[in-house]
């Protein structure tokens, strides 16, 4: 049964509820991308510099791993709202989840610190992420014209928060440590949950219910399956099958698995109607031509957090910036368009291009900006230019914005109604994958062959945004009303 909005008190024309999620949301990236940012440097950068002197090969992959899971443990999210907690209540108790692992990071020290902080993270981001954004999909009605606009503005939220995040944290860890840096991380995130706390009852009766409550027969298997899915994990590092040099690779794998399995449990699910079963077909396109946007978006923080601190020029007259600040530089672009673009896809309404159309013109203008940065690679040493890099990530931003907000929408419509925030997770599933390849992608980086790696990287996702192109009629055909 689908949940009626709140009620029709609205800002900007917009559902008052979304005030609230774009608060929390704000300022859940506020502190994981400005955790993020510097996280690879803590890894890699020598004891001396206060970090952990572990190889750049295994830093780079560790950060694309752990962006991995944490896109994987939206299922766990998704599966703990739809049987367990109502979305609503997810979100709240994944911010608090999030804060405690930045706080073991600010406080525990040493690789002890990384793994408790980033599994506390992972899990709750888990929790909070896919749940806000199926949560916002509540306030709207089936085929409600302001969807893409009202996402494209909570995308705004999750912008404004990554552009701040790094500013900050690059600041403390400079100036005081990395471990300020993380404590700045946590106190962002009680920032976002005393605010969604206060303002909860602009949500209204929004994903307060469990669509598919686990019946109490179920709670003695589903514990057993946890506690044999923690010691296969335990076993699997204490054997050495999974290590720190491996673990990118393995996530992609992991993650890839459960989403087929996701797949074939919507597909054959008697749950799940004819007409819900077609959109969950259509999907799977999208899926993957996510999967290859992300691979390349996300190596912001590998290869591009390694290209920052080694490549480029960051002198501001006279000053010097810290390289970790390549993470504020993209979201500035995406303050700025965000507005423009949601203004577009309201005042074009029917007659926006489809859904698939406009992720294959995201993917294909992802790959077109990493061809941009071909332009630099005849340069030595901390060359390139700042403006030159925040030029190019303007095309990044436009290519996010042709495509993520898209894919929350759409995902929140094409879900079958016994697995919507499930849907969701599968959507970060996507995002998983292509996260944890940027990692091992970024093993492939040579700052001596980069017209190679960025040229081949750029045309696999051109290539791919191409044939998603040529499949766009087949997957409007089988979204079933959903444009």
């Amino acid at each position: 049964m689908t949940e009626k909005p709140p009620a029709e008190r609205t800002l900007f024309g917009h559902p008052i509820g979304l005030t609230n999620l774009f608060g929390v949301e704000l300022w859940e990236r506020f502190s994981f991308y400005g955790m993020l940012t510097i996280l690879g440097y803590y890894l890699y950068y020598s004891t001396t510099e206060g970090g952990l002197g572990l190889s750049q090969d295994t830093g780079v992959g560790i950060v694309g791993a752990y962006g991995g899971l944490v896109y994987l443990s939206t299922v766990l999210g998704g599966w703990i709202a739809d049987r367990l907690l109502g979305m609503e209540r997810t979100v709240f108790y994944g911010g608090v989840v999030v804060m405690a692992g930045h706080i073991a990071l600010a406080v525990i020290p040493g690789l002890a610190g990384v793994g408790v902080g980033l599994v506390l993270v992972a899990l709750g981001s888990g929790g909070l992420k896919a749940n806000a954004s199926s949560l916002l999909g509540t306030l709207y009605r089936p085929g409600d014209p302001r969807f893409d606009g009202g996402f494209t503005l909570f995308y705004l939220g999750i912008n404004l928060g990554a552009f701040s995040g790094p500013l900050l944290t690059g600041l403390l860890q400079r100036h005081w440590g990395f471990h300020y840096g993380f404590g700045a991380a946590a106190v962002g995130m009680a920032i976002g949950l005393t605010q969604y706390v206060v303002f909860r009852r602009n949500l209204g009766t929004a994903g307060k219910n469990v669509p598919n409550p686990l019946p109490r027969s179920a709670i003695g298997p589903i514990a057993a399956f946890a506690v044999g899915a923690v010691v296969v994990v335990a076993l699997a590092f204490a054997t050495g099958l999974v290590n720190l040099d491996n673990l990118s690779e393995t996530t992609t794998g992991v993650i890839v698995v459960a989403a087929i399995t996701y797949f074939v449990v919507m597909l054959t699910s008697a749950k799940v109607t004819a007409v819900e079963r077609s959109r969950v077909r259509a999907f799977i396109p999208l899926f993957i031509a996510n999967a290859v946007f992300w691979s390349l978006f996300q190596q912001i923080f590998t290869v591009l957090a390694v290209y920052s601190d080694e490549r480029m020029d960051w002198s501001i007259f006279g000053w010097t910036a810290p390289s970790s600040w390549i993470g504020s530089v993209e979201p500035v672009w995406i303050i700025v368009l965000s507005p423009l673009f949601a203004l577009m896809w309201t005042k074009l309404g029917d007659r926006a291009p489809s859904t698939p159309r406009k992720f294959a013109m995201g993917v294909i203008g992802m790959g077109l900006a990493f061809w941009l940065f071909m332009l630099m690679s005849g340069t030595t040493g901390n060359s390139v230019p700042a403006l030159a890099v925040f030029g190019i990530m303007a095309a990044f931003a436009v290519s996010e914005l042709l495509l993520s907000p898209i894919g929350l929408s759409a995902t929140t419509q094409l879900a079958p109604a016994a697995f919507r925030a499930q849907m969701m997770a599968l959507y970060f599933f996507s995002v998983g994958i292509g996260t944890s390849m940027s990692g091992t992608l970024a093993r492939f980086y040579d700052p001596d062959h980069e017209f190679v790696y960025f040229g081949v990287t750029g045309a696999v996702a051109i290539l791919a945004g191409l044939v998603l192109a040529g499949f766009s009629p087949w997957v409007s055909r089988h979204m079933e009303g959903v444009h």
